[in-house]
């Protein structure tokens, strides 16, 4: 990518009648207004399926997509449902997602669909065959997954833990090893994810045309309710009841006094390393086919992870745990003439993980929030700085984790405001804007911004408080918000992106 700016924004904040945003004509219209714009980027978070707690990091697998995605006016058109088939989800909030309400109103909808599906796939060749070369194009993971949905549902959603020993599926040769579906409710996620990856190859050659490239969100660590974990079990840290032994987080930083206590399972490298990383390679794979770059979340965990024992209710005393660092890149080179990634190295970064970025020549993160200290000298050697920013860098003014520009400033001390007006001469009554601008004038390659900071929003729009559950993940911008943007600052923001040669 050429030096460049965009906009972060998770697809289910887009505005759509149906309870959260999907790859219908608001991504559309969303493109159309970055392109307009001319920004060129598009960073989401990760599009997997989620579970309870709703968070994009926490998904029931590494390869699929999350069918809340799914375009229905596209379903409609295709003939699989009526629109009035889709009334239930049109009473849904527009500015916020409702997770619950979605989810109870969503797979009634789903299962009339695929009934409706089923019969136009035994009456049409091309659609048939456009099926069966889907399911062997995945059939790494979609057998794994479809079935490891199936059977939760017939458990009433239990994460797998709780299922009867059976269906735990202990032994290689049980049924997650299958090649086939176990069931009808198994080819209904099958549909689903039929649906969402043609809808977002659809979506993807639209932003193509638009000039719009996609950033895609890698968790480094799956959630231990996964079909990754239930299928592969050997690849991860669990002891014989299939439990982990200890689980990820961080210890106690900016966002948390008590750390960050995540739960997923660790990776059990010693495998990893057996079988030449290939469950990472294909990873990774699977997700350059859907993005034109990926951003790898807690990159830091690849030179050494925060490893808590799991019985632990916070995440203050764990250890550092050693990863295979470097020679799982190595690999990943082997196998990628190209190999787009951006790694998010936040948090506790060592000389260790400096040098292991350093090797791997992949663009780091800067957080302009980040930037400005509450001491009464400021420290001008602050990394985030611009000053101090490198050309092989991504720079943001916040991101998911960070509350929106004017909360943070609001929040801010009288000494760290100071720094803030001194450093950026401004007043900072449009600290969004001024952090925009800051951004993007920087010598760093890329520069990405939070859609809210456009609008000027506040604490009720930020997205993601880290260590806290409820309510993150929900917030949705209404069309009027991005018609406004549009008429009032358009033209602004394309002169500033051409200022600056982006």
């Amino acid at each position: 990518m050429d030096r460049s700016a965009g906009v972060i924004l998770h697809p289910s904040s887009l505005p759509s009648p149906y309870g959260i945003g999907n790859f219908g004509a608001g991504a559309r219209q969303w493109i159309d207004a970055l392109s307009d714009c001319g920004f060129k980027l598009w960073q989401m978070c990760p599009t997997g399926p989620t579970g309870f707690g709703d968070s994009p990091y926490q998904c029931f697998s590494a390869f699929a997509g999350n069918p809340y995605f799914i375009d229905w006016d596209a379903v409609v058109k295709d003939g699989y449902l009526a629109k009035e088939d889709l009334e239930p989800l049109r009473q849904l909030p527009i500015d916020r997602v409702d997770y619950g309400s979605l989810f109870e109103r969503f797979w009634p909808i789903v299962e009339k669909a695929f009934q409706n599906f089923k019969l136009q796939l035994s009456e049409s060749k091309s659609l048939y065959q456009s099926v069966v070369d889907f399911y062997s194009k995945e059939s790494d993971w979609l057998y794994a997954y479809c079935n490891f949905r199936a059977i939760k549902e017939a458990n009433n959603q239990k994460p797998c833990t709780e299922w009867p020993i059976d269906k735990q599926a202990k032994t290689d040769n049980c049924i997650r090893k299958k090649r086939d579906f176990i069931s009808e409710s198994a080819e209904k996620h099958a549909f689903t994810q039929f649906l969402f990856f043609k809808q977002f190859q659809e979506l993807k050659t639209y932003a193509q045309n638009k000039g719009i490239q996609f950033i895609g969100d890698i968790p480094i660590f799956v959630a231990l309710d996964s079909a990754d974990v239930w299928a592969n079990p050997q690849l991860f840290d669990l002891n014989s009841n299939g439990q982990p032994n200890k689980v990820a987080g961080v210890p106690p930083d900016y966002f948390s006094s008590d750390g960050q206590l995540w739960g997923n399972p660790l990776f059990a490298w010693k495998s990893h390393r057996k079988d030449k990383f290939r469950w990472w390679i294909k990873r990774i794979q699977h997700n350059l086919r859907l993005y034109d770059c990926v951003r790898i979340d807690h990159f830091r965990g690849f030179e050494s992870c925060w490893a808590v024992p799991a019985e632990h209710s916070n995440a203050i005393n764990g250890q550092w745990e050693p990863a295979p660092g470097n020679a799982l890149f190595k690999q990943l080179k082997a196998q990628f003439s190209y190999l787009p990634i951006i790694a998010e190295d936040l948090g506790v970064i060592t000389p260790a993980v400096e040098s292991l970025l350093k090797e791997t020549g992949f663009p780091g993160m800067a957080v302009l929030q980040f930037a400005f200290s509450s001491e009464r000298e400021p420290n001008a050697d602050n990394p985030y700085l611009p000053h101090n920013l490198k050309r092989n860098q991504v720079v943001y003014s916040g991101t998911h984790d960070n509350n929106t520009s004017i909360a943070w400033f609001a929040s801010l001390d009288s000494n760290s405001r100071k720094h803030v007006q001194d450093y950026l001469k401004v007043s900072g009554e449009n600290i969004g804007w001024d952090l925009f601008r800051a951004a993007i004038a920087s010598v760093a390659d890329y520069a990405l911004i939070p859609l809210q900071d456009l609008f000027s929003l506040g604490a009720e729009a930020r997205f993601n408080n880290p260590g806290t559950a409820q309510g993150n993940w929900s917030w949705r911008y209404r069309p009027e918000q991005l018609a406004a943007l549009m008429s009032e600052s358009a033209d602004y923001i394309r002169n500033q992106l051409a200022l600056y040669r982006r």
